[in-house]
């Protein structure tokens, strides 16, 4: 695949993530795709989003990952802590994370893909 400015990130196995690549594909939308179990994530990236999107936004509180964590982990959740946590556990992540170099979006709609690609 060719190297794109657009990267998707999920989870291959991740129904939404699947969703937001087929629509990507479907619409001419070049784009990479990075499995953020398989290929992890960094500190600035994660950084990055939190500093965009906001911890309570990019923390996904809903998953399983989450509910299996441990009650000392979950308590006193700051952006630091949250932070922290997404690195360790990227399945943490709200998905999938669509990221345009200049602009990043959580989720998939595909009446919002079709917005922000207008």
């Amino acid at each position: 695949m060719p190297k794109s400015a657009i990267t998707l990130y999920g989870l291959a196995t991740c129904d939404t993530s699947r969703a937001a690549r087929k629509w990507l594909e479907a619409n001419g939308v070049i784009h990479g795709f990075h499995d953020v179990r398989e290929d992890g994530l960094t500190k600035s990236l994660v950084e990055s989003w939190v500093k965009q999107l906001g911890w309570e936004n990019v923390l996904n509180k809903a998953s399983t990952t989450w509910r299996e964590l441990p009650e000392k982990d979950k308590a006193g959740i700051d952006k630091k802590k949250a932070v922290a946590l997404l690195l360790a556990h990227p399945t943490l992540v709200k998905r999938p994370v669509l990221d345009c170099g200049v602009c990043v979006s959580l989720g998939f709609k595909p009446a919002a893909y079709e917005g922000f690609f207008a």
